[in-house]
């Protein structure tokens, strides 16, 4: 330590780090502008800055990112931790931490001057030698209290040789270093330090000096601790500023105190207890770098085992390759023994059936034999009677669903009050007779009874059901084979006419009566599981009507919501175009309105869930419902099939117009609960309102039966705009998805193709089962999501399937989508669906080669290098018989997904290429003339 015996300095500090109860860092009071530029200058150069390379130099001064804040400071490496992270310290705070390389990069030379924050130490005291950790963290808390942020003034009285300053402090009238030791977290020194002794110490090693003569505390040097309040400010706090502008500035003189050598010693502070904690931590890491000598050597052996096994590895997995090859050839001449030997078999099965079918209807009366009389034994003594109540149950029943269908056609209120009266009689009519009957049916042994009928069914044909094929294919089919032969045998036995006459009387009899009292089971099990099921609705019901309450009070909080959003738009708009413009104001009003947005679609959430049971209800009991209550909206919720949404409105939503996607109608771009969509607007009128609504319902409802499995885009919400003639369609956003785009970008490789082709073969089969026709499948209306699930776009609602189709926008690159029966005029069908998903896999499969067209347009697939699955499949998609969307979800390449292959071509074509879009924006708008939708999906 280098003593001054004038060294009495007065100063005035902010106190930033603490490292233990003696001891904390410190900036100047005067020194905030330049934190401030530096802090400035550091945001501006670090970002760009280069990250440190290669072995850093220590004594450099480099940027760091802190952790916490993420803000840049001045910092210098410690220690070098591993490749990737270093210990750094924050030399204008005092801190430390480990960061990535990424995080610390070079700075120029202007802001490499030497550190803002000194590191200080109170004069006279120490940490008490009996102090345990709890009691040292608690000290650390305390002097963070009393001097984090806070103007200190310091006394200097020595300086150390590492640049501490050893001081007197005082915030305010409180002398912070008496503070410390009333608290017990500190005390005074009992020998007053040497000032020749003092020599500044590694902090990575402990040595042991000479003891004093005087029988004084050894010299030792002091080691720094981690700090545990780390936080860094930038900037000095708003009450630190506050008193600075408050300060008079006019300071009492303080007495300057002069010290001699003597008075100090560096290793007062250190107690014996200490010296021995240190000189154990030696001797503990001494016996660590043997350990570590020996982990080394171990870590030798196991790597040399690690090489020993990765060539072992190596060769196994030659191995694997060798009898993986062998496998797949072997599973290959297994697949075509397979279907020989189960072709064989099925054809030989087939033709004995063939033969024992004739024989049945020929020799009815040779397949009872001995069982005859027993059969008519079983047939006439156990037979069933018809219930009492059933006769009077399906008038009752009649007259209910008569009351029902007339309520139904009712529009007039006071007819319709009538009429629910009526039936409201016949309802309770039919509940007790529904009572009645069930309970005359649980007594009646009707499951028994149809078994026993089932085996003494002689016309029964012979039948497997799926479970006993799976369980052994080849075991059935002898059983099959074996149970025919012995059938077969029976029967060709020639008998004389008069038995086969009696027999064959008896026989007609008893299935006659085995087929009247089966009937009677099926009747009567049907009209039990109807029962249970009206008892069990009608006791909720009885007597009483649905309550729309719920409904009418959720439409009273969407209105409530909707003013009050309008209102905020207002404000916000307001706001944006005054002159006393405010940035936390404007932040308060887009969380408002961010809010605000979210509780109104939650409420039509729980309004389509209101309706969802009240449909239900209207359509299994009250019919009545859309009658009494035409303000709930519960028909039109109904006619379109649960898609139109009343509550929602355009100028609700903060939507972005995407104008270069919206040459045929206004297209915009908004956010739904974290979901993006798109918002399709379409010109209606009277009469293409409600085509709209209608195609829009049936395409929803198509959607509605399989969901996310449909393989068809979802339709979010259908709204219709007050203030224009527009109706609005929600749509997810799948931006940069479609195939044109992906091709255009990073095309599918072969087995994305396959996953994401079975996906849109799925939302065709989904649509052709619901009767539609898309009519309008091309490369932007396709869509690999996560380039692996295939989705089906919509169409344009305001045209008809004849009108999608002749659009002409049908294309794939160069190549036509359009079927060759639609260029000669005939009408649009599924098989045009399907010529069209045939050119897409096509298209898809091709890429760079090239291809060749016919003069009628399709595609030539002779010299195409693909899988021979893929070929044929793709051959019966572009003939003129092709195949359904159901057989394609069956075909071979799809059930083997690896088997697809795109391969090179050898032998270049003087044809035209199928080509792809030559980029992603003009794969979007170069549609737009051509009046289709879903290319506005593709990202810009």
């Amino acid at each position: 330590m280098e003593e001054d015996l004038g060294y009495s300095k007065v100063e005035h500090v902010v106190g930033c780090h603490v490292e233990d109860a003696v001891t904390f860092w410190a900036q100047n009071i005067n020194s905030n502008d330049d934190i401030l530029k530096l802090s400035c200058a550091l945001a501006e150069v670090c970002p760009q800055a280069n990250s440190i390379f290669g072995n850093p130099d220590l004594n450099k001064i480099y940027g760091g990112c802190f952790s916490e804040d993420k803000c840049w400071y001045r910092c210098k490496i410690q220690q070098v931790i591993s490749d990737e992270k270093c210990q750094v310290f924050y030399i204008d705070y005092g801190n430390s931490e480990i960061l990535n390389r990424l995080d610390i990069v070079e700075i120029p030379l202007k802001l490499q001057f030497p550190e803002v924050a000194k590191k200080y130490r109170f004069w006279g005291l120490q940490i008490p030698a009996n102090q345990d950790l709890n009691q040292f963290d608690q000290g650390r808390k305390f002097l963070c209290s009393l001097t984090f942020e806070k103007k200190i003034r310091m006394r200097h009285k020595a300086l150390y040789q590492d640049g501490t300053i050893v001081a007197q402090a005082e915030c305010g009238e409180v002398d912070i270093g008496e503070e410390m030791v009333k608290k017990g977290f500190a005390e005074k020194c009992k020998f007053p330090p040497n000032a020749s002794g003092c020599e500044e110490k590694n902090s990575d090693s402990v040595q042991c000096l000479a003891w004093n003569v005087k029988g004084s505390v050894p010299l030792w040097a002091n080691r720094c601790n981690p700090a545990v309040y780390s936080r860094r400010k930038a900037c000095f706090g708003d009450q630190l500023a506050t008193s600075l502008r408050n300060s008079t500035g006019n300071h009492m003189s303080l007495a300057k105190e002069k010290n001699t050598a003597s008075d100090f010693n560096v290793g007062s502070n250190i107690s014996l207890a200490k010296i021995k904690r240190d000189q154990a931590l030696f001797e503990e890491n001494e016996k660590l770098k043997g350990e570590r000598e020996a982990i080394k050597e171990q870590n030798q052996s196991i790597l040399q085992n690690y090489k020993e096994l990765e060539l072992k590895m190596q060769h196994l997995k030659c191995e694997l390759q060798e009898e993986k090859k062998a496998s797949n050839e072997t599973q290959k001449q297994l697949e075509k023994t397979l279907q020989t030997c189960v072709g064989i078999k099925m054809r030989n099965l087939a033709a004995k059936f063939k033969i024992l079918k004739e024989v049945r209807h020929k020799k009815m009366n040779v397949r009872f034999g001995d069982d005859l009389s027993e059969a008519v034994e079983v047939v006439t003594e156990g037979c069933l009677a018809t219930p009492s109540s059933l006769e009077n149950l399906e008038k009752i029943w009649t007259e209910y669903n008569l009351a029902q269908e007339m309520i139904q056609l009712c529009k007039n209120v006071s007819e319709g009050e009538s009429l629910i009266l009526k039936r409201n009689e016949v309802q309770q009519s039919l509940y007790h007779v529904v009572e009645e009957f069930i309970l005359e049916v649980d007594q009646l042994p009707l499951s028994e009874r149809s078994r026993t009928l089932q085996f003494f069914d002689l016309t029964s044909e012979v039948t497997l059901n799926s479970e006993e094929v799976v369980g052994n294919v080849d075991e059935v089919l002898e059983n099959v084979e074996s149970n025919i032969c012995k059938e077969l045998e029976i029967s060709l036995v020639e008998q004389d006419e008069a038995d086969k006459k009696i027999l064959l009387n008896v026989y007609n009899k008893v299935i006659q009566k085995i087929h009247q009292e089966q009937y009677l089971i099926t009747i009567v099990q049907s009209k039990y599981l109807a029962s249970v099921e009206f008892k069990k609705q009608m006791v909720e019901w009885l007597n009483r009507s649905p309550n729309i309450e719920n409904l009418l009070l959720i439409k009273k909080a969407l209105k409530s919501l909707k003013a009050r959003l309008r209102w905020k738009l207002v404000e916000k708009n307001n706001l944006e175009e005054t002159d006393d413009y405010n940035d936390s104001e404007m932040m308060k009003i887009k969380q408002e309105i961010t809010a605000l947005r979210n509780s109104l679609f939650q409420k039509i959430h729980k309004e389509k869930k209101e309706l969802e049971k009240l449909n239900y209800l209207v359509q299994k009991w009250f019919p009545e419902l859309p009658l009494l209550h035409p303000e709930a909206g519960i028909q039109k919720y109904m006619n379109s099939g649960g898609l139109l949404t009343l509550s929602l409105e355009r100028d609700l939503l903060d939507a972005e117009p995407l104008k270069e996607l919206s040459a045929k109608r206004p297209l915009v771009c908004s956010e739904v609960q974290d979901q993006k969509v798109l918002l399709k607007g379409y010109s209606v009128d009277v009469n293409t309102e409600a085509k709209v609504i209608e195609r829009a319902a049936k395409y929803h409802r198509a959607w509605s039966g399989l969901k996310e499995k449909s393989g068809l885009l979802q339709l979010i919400h259908l709204f219709l705009c007050k203030s224009d003639p527009l109706a609005y369609l929600m749509v997810p956003y799948y931006p940069g998805a479609s195939l044109g785009a992906l091709q255009a970008s990073k095309p599918l490789t072969s087995e994305e193709v396959l996953k994401v082709m079975k996906g849109v073969a799925c939302g065709l089969h989904t649509l052709h089962r619901a009767d539609i026709v898309h009519g309008s499948l091309h490369e932007n209306n396709v869509f690999a999501v996560n380039r692996e699930q295939g989705l089906v776009g919509d169409f344009d609602f305001t045209r008809s399937e004849d009108q999608r189709a002749s659009a002409n926008s049908m294309k794939a690159g160069t190549l036509s989508l359009i079927s060759p029966e639609l260029k000669m005029g005939q009408p649009v069908s599924p098989a045009s669906d399907m010529y069209a998903y045939g050119c897409l896999l096509f298209w898809l499969c091709v890429q760079d080669q090239e291809c060749r067209i016919k003069e009628d347009g399709t595609p030539k697939l002779d010299g195409l290098n693909v899988e021979d699955k893929v070929k044929s499949l793709l051959s019966n998609l572009i003939s003129c018989n092709r195949m359904t969307a159901e057989q394609v979800l069956e075909a071979d390449c799809f059930l083997w997904p690896s088997m697809i292959s795109v391969l090179p071509q050898d032998e270049p074509s003087k044809e035209h290429k199928c080509g792809k879009a030559k980029e992603e924006s003009q794969d979007v708008t170069g549609l737009d003339d051509k009046e289709e939708d879903n290319e506005t999906y593709t990202s810009q």
